[in-house]
C-alpha cells in the first residue's frame, strides 16, 4: 500500500512515496534521498500505509535533536518505532524502558544502569578479550567470512549473556538462538525462524526468573526480582529490551567496522600508526553506520518543530541515520574521518532515551577496532553488500570479507 507523502521545504510538492516502506533502505540510494531531505530541512508527510494513521519525518539534526530534547512535549510511550502512535500503542508502553517516560522511565534506568555502564567494563574484559580472540582467530582460519552472519552478533550477545546472568553451560545456545533471531541464519537451527528463536528466547527468559526467585544472583533478572514494583511479565519484557538493545544495533557496527576498513584503507594504517585514535574512531564509526536507523515520538500537545505545526497525538519519525550524515554538522558526511572532532552522532540517541548500553557497545567496539587495527593490514570484499529490508535497523544481511594480515 502506497502513501501520499507531502514535502516541505519551502516550495509545496506532492509525491507518492511511504517512508515506512522497507524496500527504500536496502541499497545505497537512501543516502542520496536524506541528503536531499537534510539540506532542504524536509518535514514529510507519509499517510497512513505501513503506518496506521501516518506520521511527520525529520531529518536534520537540528530537527532531530529537537524532537528528542527533554524539554519537547513528545513521549515514547504510545511506541518507539514507525507503526504505533496515539490511536495503535505498543502494549509494551509505560512498562518496558524503551517505551517508558517520568517516573517509571526514572525507576527502569537506575534499576538497569548500572549494569550496562562503563563501570562494569572491567568486569566484561577477560569475556571481550576471549570473544575477540576467537574471532579473529575464525577471521584467520577462513578464505573469507560473512560478518554480518557469523562476526557480528557474536560479541554483543557474549556480553548481555554477562549482563542478564545467563549460566556459562546455557550461554553458547542463547547466543546461538539470538544469532538466529535477530540475524536469521544460524545453521544449527535450520528448520526454526527468527520469529520462532525469539519465543524460545522468551521461553528462556521466564524459565531464568523462576530460578532466580529460588535462587537470587547478582545479575540483572535478580536485581529486577528484588526491586518488588515489577510483576514477572515487566521483568521478562525489560531483559528482552535489554538483549535486542545490546544486540540488533551494536552487531551491525561491528559488522561495519569491517565495511568501513574495506572502504576506505587508509583507516586501518591510520589506526595501526596512532592506537589514541581508536576512541575517536569509535564514535566515527557509530556515526557513520548509524544502525538505529529512526525512533518515533508522539506530540503531547500541539506544537511545531522547525516551522512546521505537529497537532496533539500525531507521530513524528527522527531519522537518526539521516542527521548522522548532516553535512552542516559532518564535513565529509559520506567519508570516515578516524579522528573526527567534534563529533556529536546521533548514533545512540539523545535526550532522557540516549542508548543506556552506549557504554558497552563503544568498549566493544574499542577492543575490536584496536585488535583489528594492530593485526590486519587490508579487508576485502567478496559479492555485494547486502542491506537489511528494515525500516527500524541500518544492518547488513549479508557482508563477505576476506582479512590480510600484517
Amino acid at each position: 500500500m502506497t502513501s501520499t507523502l507531502f514535502l516541505q521545504t519551502g516550495k509545496d510538492r506532492d509525491m507518492t512515496i511511504d517512508l515506512a516502506n522497507p524496500d527504500l533502505y536496502t541499497t545505497d540510494d537512501r543516502f542520496e534521498m536524506w541528503r536531499e531531505y537534510v539540506t532542504s530541512d524536509a518535514k514529510v508527510w507519509s499517510g497512513p500505509g505501513v503506518s496506521p494513521s501516518g506520521f511527520w519525518s525529520v531529518f536534520s539534526h537540528r530537527d532531530v535533536s529537537t524532537v528528542l530534547s527533554p524539554k519537547s512535549p513528545f513521549t515514547s510511550e504510545h511506541g518507539m518505532m514507525i507503526g504505533f502512535d496515539a490511536e495503535h500503542a505498543d502494549n509494551s508502553g509505560g512498562r518496558m524502558l524503551v517505551v517508558s517516560d517520568g517516573a517509571w522511565h526514572s525507576v527502569l534506568k537506575r534499576l538497569i544502569g548500572p549494569f550496562l555502564s562503563r563501570l562494569r567494563a572491567p568486569e566484561f574484559e577477560s569475556v571481550l578479550r576471549h570473544e575477540v580472540k576467537e574471532i579473529v582467530e575464525r577471521l584467520k582460519s577462513e578464505d573469507s567470512t560473512d560478518i554480518a552472519l557469523e562476526v557480528g552478533p557474536r560479541l554483543p550477545a557474549a556480553i548481555v549473556c554477562e549482563v542478564i546472568g545467563v549460566p556459562l553451560s546455557e550461554r553458547e545456545r542463547l547466543i546461538e538462538l539470538t544469532n538466529h533471531a535477530f540475524g536469521g541464519e544460524e545453521s544449527t537451527f535450520d528448520k526454526m525462524t527468527p520469529a520462532e528463536a525469539h519465543t524460545e528466547i522468551l521461553f528462556y527468559f521466564h524459565d531464568l526468573i523462576e530460578r532466580r526467585q529460588q535462587n537470587p544472583g547478582s545479575d540483572l533478572v535478580s536485581a529486577l526480582l528484588a526491586d518488588g514494583r515489577l510483576r514477572t511479565e515487566d521483568v521478562l519484557i525489560n531483559c528482552d529490551n535489554v538483549l535486542i538493545g545490546g544486540n540488533e544495533t551494536t552487531r551491525h557496527s561491528i559488522t561495519g567496522a569491517f565495511h568501513v576498513f574495506q572502504r576506505f584503507p587508509g583507516a586501518l594504517d591510520t589506526l595501526h600508526a596512532d592506537p589514541e585514535l581508536t576512541d575517536r574512531a569509535v564514535e566515527e564509526l557509530v556515526r557513520w553506520t548509524s544502525p538505529a536507523t529512526h525512533v518515533l515520538r508522539v506530540a503531547t500537545e500541539d506544537t511545531e518543530v522547525g516551522g512546521q505545526e505537529i497537532r496533539k497525538g500525531q507521530a513524528v519519525v527522527a531519522w537518526l541515520s539521516a542527521a548522522n550524515r548532516d553535512e552542516r554538522i559532518f564535513p565529509d558526511p559520506h567519508g570516515f574521518v578516524p579522528g573526527r572532532t567534534p563529533n556529536r552522532h546521533l548514533g545512540f540517541g539523545t535526550g532522557p532515551h540516549h542508548c543506556l548500553g552506549a557504554a558497552l557497545a563503544r568498549v566493544e567496539l574499542r577492543e575490536l577496532l584496536f585488535r583489528l587495527a594492530a593485526e590486519a593490514r587490508a579487508m576485502h570484499l567478496r559479492g555485494e553488500v547486502q542491506w537489511m529490508r528494515s525500516n527500524l535497523v541500518q544492518g547488513y544481511s549479508s557482508l563477505q570479507i576476506s582479512v590480510e594480515w600484517r
